[in-house]
């Protein structure tokens, strides 16, 4: 068992149920928080209302993932499905969109989304994103939005990243960092739709621990605060291709 994982699941999928029964799903209630996180980042998206109300991600990967035509897309943690379902019409009927989730209820949501919507290029399994249940070399694109910084095992994470990548493939995500001055008793007193991020990475821990995992091109941006010493980040990096003599 693994606790942390386990209050995440739990949390998820209490979320989830509430948003199969027609409610909020209750994770944006604090004071600001539709300002930073959820469907505010994804404006011009045509989007239905029921996919954006249940978004609860810090920004949007795809933005800076530059999908193209006929790729292999997974999302990490894809929860009610709004990245994947974006996904599979920008990598089109030749390419696929594939929703990595561990929890039955937010799979439910999101396949049901999906059916709505009408995409047939989108599909869902289930599994933690520290053991990725997909075959190495398998995707060209991994996007995630926010979900990284809920693992207690990021290094896991980033390996098994680069594993079911291709040679060349990208990382093109959304997460959230913790800024260089929060100590630990700060870290240990998070609140609000950030509370499970006491772990969170500073900028420089996730370009370590990225370029460790064999990742190139590592780039980090901060874009905006999302809590007290908490920034919304997006990162890009590539799979190293093999070189060729």
């Amino acid at each position: 068992m693994n606790p942390d994982r386990d209050a995440v699941r739990d949390r998820y999928a209490a979320a989830a149920r509430r948003a199969l029964a027609g409610e909020e799903t209750g994770l944006l209630a604090g004071a600001g928080d539709a300002d930073r996180l959820g469907a505010v980042h994804y404006a011009g998206e045509e989007i239905p209302e029921s996919v954006a109300a249940t978004s609860l991600g810090c920004g949007n990967p795809l933005a800076v993932a530059d999908l193209r035509p006929g790729e292999t897309v997974l999302d990490l943690g894809s929860g009610g499905g709004l990245d994947v379902l974006l996904s599979a019409r920008r990598v089109g009927p030749a390419g696929r969109a594939i929703g990595l989730d561990m929890t039955d209820e937010m799979l439910a949501l999101a396949r049901r989304h999906v059916e709505q919507a009408g995409v047939a290029n989108a599909e869902f399994v289930k599994g933690a994103i520290e053991r990725i249940p997909l075959p190495d070399a398998s995707v060209d694109v991994v996007v995630s939005n926010c979900v990284i910084a809920l693992s207690s095992d990021k290094r896991a994470v980033f390996a098994e990243i680069a594993r079911v990548l291709c040679p060349g493939g990208r990382l093109g995500i959304t997460d959230i960092l913790a800024d260089e001055t929060l100590t630990d008793a700060e870290r240990a007193d998070r609140a609000g739709a950030v509370e499970c991020l006491g772990g969170a990475l500073t900028a420089g821990g996730y370009r370590d621990l990225l370029r460790e995992a064999g990742f190139v091109g590592v780039d980090v941006r901060l874009t905006h605060e999302v809590g007290d010493k908490l920034h919304s980040a997006i990162i890009r990096a590539r799979c190293r291709a093999p070189e060729v003599d």
